[in-house]
């Protein structure tokens, strides 16, 4: 691809983050933020049964920075709007990257497993060994700990996802496309796995935190994770479909323009 055609693509990539992000801006508002309410009154509630916080040292309540209707409003579209569009960006040169390189696949097909990886990778993977957890589950010292062992392992599950792709790739040539591919979803498994057993567990839920809205909360926050990848993959693979592949039109003479390749 030239120059022009990558920066094509690159806005492109970003539209589609950009549309992604609202729908997965509805599925928040609507599936998540209840949850999150919940939870939230949950904490507030026990808060004030202890009584050992809420409060300052003359007695009065601690004034809230940010309100809760700001931040379930103004403040959820802006971070997952944003979140969109620069992954937008980066999934439209992985794409760029990918195109032609990973199979015979066009550019809607190519987009939608590029997504489909992504997803894996980036979020599965990472959230089946630290799920994330609702306001009043966790400890607050314990929040540095938290936050690296879990970009630890989403950086080790995007590394080994290049790293069987690259398998892959070797063992195409002496096993068939198939059976490498089962080689290299089998040996990502593993590595996966033992990634899983090394790391350290943590489990910081309270005895008394309702199970269901755990898990509700985090049903929801898988389902908007689904709802921007999937939806990413599904823009993004339209428009490139639309730029490097465009109808043939008329031409003067009657026959029809060659579509780009």
């Amino acid at each position: 691809m030239n120059s022009a055609t990558v920066r094509s693509l690159l806005v492109r990539g970003m539209l589609a983050g950009l549309a992604a992000g609202v729908l997965a801006l509805v599925v928040a508002y609507f599936l998540g933020e209840p949850n999150v309410d919940s939870a939230i009154g949950l904490e507030e509630a026990h808060t004030h049964t202890h009584g050992d916080a809420g409060a300052d040292a003359g007695g009065h309540d601690e004034e809230e920075v940010v309100s809760r209707s700001l931040q379930s409003t103004a403040g959820l579209a802006t971070g997952i709007l944003v979140y969109g569009v620069a992954f937008g960006g980066i999934a439209a040169l992985a794409f760029c990257f990918a195109l032609g390189r990973i199979g015979r696949f066009g550019p809607r097909a190519t987009a939608l497993l590029l997504s489909g990886c992504a997803l894996l990778a980036v979020y599965v993977v990472p959230y089946l060994k630290y799920p994330v957890n609702p306001p009043a589950v966790g400890d607050p010292d314990t929040i540095g700990k938290r936050t690296t062992l879990y970009f630890l392992m989403m950086v080790l599950s995007v590394l080994l996802a290049i790293a069987a792709t690259l398998l892959g790739k070797r063992l195409a040539p002496a096993l068939g496309t198939w059976y490498a591919t089962v080689a290299a979803v089998a040996a990502f498994a593993v590595a996966v796995g033992l990634a899983y057993a090394f790391l350290p567990v943590i489990n910081e839920v309270p005895d008394d935190f309702p199970a269901t809205l755990l898990w509700r909360f985090r049903l929801s926050a898988l389902a908007i994770q689904t709802v921007l990848w999937g939806g990413l993959g599904l823009f993004l693979g339209e428009l490139a479909e639309r730029l490097l592949r465009p109808k043939a039109v008329p031409s003067g003479s009657g026959g029809a323009v060659p579509a780009a390749r």
